[in-house]
């Protein structure tokens, strides 16, 4: 599962809106859902920001990869 469907997972579940999460990141509503929806990548800092709103830890969202090559 990728991120974005991760960061939409726990929203739901804490019945969390889109637009509540954007006023505490002040991330455009528009670019959250674009991203949330796989039609955008969040770049880290917005990532980071959408983490500490929710109270977790970066780690939270991300699995670990293997080194390439």
């Amino acid at each position: 599962m990728d991120v974005a469907t991760k960061i939409r997972a726990f929203l739901e579940e804490r019945e969390i809106t889109q637009l509540a999460l954007s006023e505490k990141t002040h991330i455009s509503p528009a670019k959250l859902s674009l991203s949330l929806n796989n039609k955008r990548k969040l770049n880290f800092d917005e990532y980071q920001t959408i983490c500490w709103a929710l109270g977790v830890g970066v780690d939270a969202f991300m699995e670990p990869r293997p080194p390439v090559g």
